[in-house]
């Protein structure tokens, strides 16, 4: 890619994730932490709502048929579990934990949330 497509797939990314901050926040979610690293892994959204404790995966997308299934690989999900289990010892939580999904999606910008979706994709 070149360096413009990379900054504007970056942008397209972030403007992505603001919708999904500002969307969890209208349904009573409270953001912990936003691109938060451990190493080399990176969590899009981490937030709350009751005594659970949401992993949030953001994926912005110019189409509208995207697959969930594929756009959790195995791979990105093994990096969310070691996340999540790095993020959880050093906040020395014992809040219930899940991953969610949420896609954002064509002109529109349609979000797509899927609660569980680490479970539901299997």
């Amino acid at each position: 890619r070149s360096i413009i497509a990379m900054a504007k797939h970056n942008e397209l990314g972030r403007q992505g994730e603001d919708m999904a901050v500002r969307y969890l926040m209208e349904r009573g979610y409270t953001i912990l932490e936003r691109n938060w690293r451990f190493k080399h892994l990176e969590v899009d959204i981490i937030c709350s709502i009751e005594d659970l404790l949401v992993i949030v995966e953001v994926k912005t997308r110019l189409a509208e048929d995207e697959i969930p299934s594929e756009l959790l690989t195995w791979r990105k999900r093994r990096n969310l579990l070691r996340a999540a289990d790095a993020y959880v010892k050093m906040q020395k939580s014992d809040m219930e934990l899940r991953f969610d999904l949420i896609i954002v999606s064509g002109e529109n910008n349609t979000i797509t949330h899927i609660p569980e979706a680490m479970n539901i994709l299997d």
